[in-house]
């Protein structure tokens, strides 16, 4: 049964829908028609600038992290881009569907999400489950943390369990329970916000408010209680904030659907090189303590003002690359490729162990784009079209 939660118990006109909404997009100017508003968004989220390039450059982190440079890459802060992307995204265009028809209608949500993230997901998982039961010794691979895997409590099991038995690289799949976690509630608390009326200011206050009251639990769970690294890494009720600051940028002068006025040469002559020495700062303090409570909630604010600067000024030379078609190529393919992609590293090393760390690198680079991309066209292509129909 499908369910949509209306804006208002009695229809409205289509000006006086717009009257209602006018709140929700705080540094707007008025458009001078529906149909104008409507084309302009229409087209603005058809293709987001620089999007794709960010999503290249996380999976890219993440990639060389793990194929042997983990400790000059930061492949943790590849994930927290992905976080703060996929908040950014799915809650723009949460706020587009509500601006345009009064309700978001979560039965096509969840639906979208299904069919966007569980088809390649299970399919990767029961490649390496299969590979694993059949090249590696017995025992090695466990029903019970497969399970655990199938049901998006990755992050958990790692935590309590530990690392056992675990299909050869499916040990990311801890940032996606945190992302399925999260979008479990997210959309119902969106919808919250709009029928309580709240200004997109107060909105995006309201989950910076969450995101401090994820810190302060950080500081809790490292500071008094000393509980691992693993514990704050992996965990949903840790790392969440990294998605929320996504959503507050999409929920209140968000790059993509408000009209703000905004001084170029100060936004690239000063606000992008501080939120770049925020990122440098983050990346340099090795103090496990900082690392573990303030670096997640630092690099949210700092991401937060590069993701505007790179969808506003998308020609300026340190953002063109993000949109240079190859490197957009690999941000379309950025989810299958995170998803094959450790565990195309380790067969790799198994199977050339006499090769160099680089050569063995760049086959597995060659060999996780071949896969993505057949996932892309055959996977996740078909299921796109199925979801479109079954929306339509």
């Amino acid at each position: 049964m499908s369910v949509a939660l209306d804006a208002a118990k009695e229809p409205r006109a289509p000006s006086e829908a717009r009257a209602a909404r006018g709140h929700a997009r705080a540094g707007s100017k008025a458009p001078s028609s529906s149909a104008s508003v409507a084309a302009r968004r229409a087209e603005a989220l058809r293709h987001i600038p620089s999007l794709d390039g960010l999503r290249a450059v996380s999976v890219g982190l993440v990639f060389i992290a793990h194929a042997g440079l983990e400790r000059i890459v930061p492949g943790g802060f590849g994930v927290t881009i992905f976080f703060f992307l996929s908040g950014f995204l799915i809650t723009t265009l949460m706020r587009a569907e509500y601006e345009k028809n009064g309700h978001v209608h979560l039965g096509h949500f969840y639906l979208r999400r299904v069919l966007r993230i569980l088809p390649p997901f299970y399919l990767v998982l029961l490649v390496t489950s299969v590979a694993g039961l059949l090249f590696d010794p017995p025992g090695t691979v466990t029903g019970s943390t497969v399970a655990a895997e199938a049901l998006q409590v990755t992050n958990y099991w790692l935590i309590f369990k530990g690392y056992g038995g675990q299909p050869a690289g499916t040990g990311i799949y801890w940032s996606l329970a945190v992302e399925e976690h999260f979008y479990l509630l997210f959309p119902c608390l969106f919808i919250v916000m709009q029928r309580a009326r709240l200004s997109a200011r107060s909105q995006a206050l309201l989950l910076w408010g969450l995101c401090a009251a994820i810190l302060a639990w950080r500081c809790v769970l490292v500071y008094h209680y000393h509980v691992s690294i693993d514990r704050t890494y992996f965990a949903s009720d840790t790392r969440v904030d990294s998605i929320l600051f996504g959503c507050a940028l999409a929920v209140w002068r968000n790059p993509v659907l408000d009209r703000v006025r905004r001084s170029e040469r100060l936004w690239k002559e000063a606000v992008v090189p501080a939120a770049v020495l925020i990122l440098g700062y983050c990346l340099l303090v090795r103090d496990a303590g900082f690392r573990e409570t303030f670096r997640y909630s630092l690099q949210g604010v700092a991401l937060t003002l590069i993701f505007i600067a790179a969808i506003k000024y998308k020609n300026w030379l340190p953002f063109r690359i993000l949109n240079w078609k190859p490197i957009a190529f690999i941000g379309t393919l950025s989810y299958s490729l995170y998803l094959v992609h450790y565990a195309i590293i380790f067969a790799v090393e198994r199977k050339l162990p006499g090769e160099h760390p680089l050569t063995q690198a760049l086959i597995a680079l060659v060999l996780s784009i071949a896969a993505s991309w057949a996932i892309y066209r055959l996977v996740e292509k078909p299921c796109a079209k199925l979801r479109k129909r079954l929306m339509d």
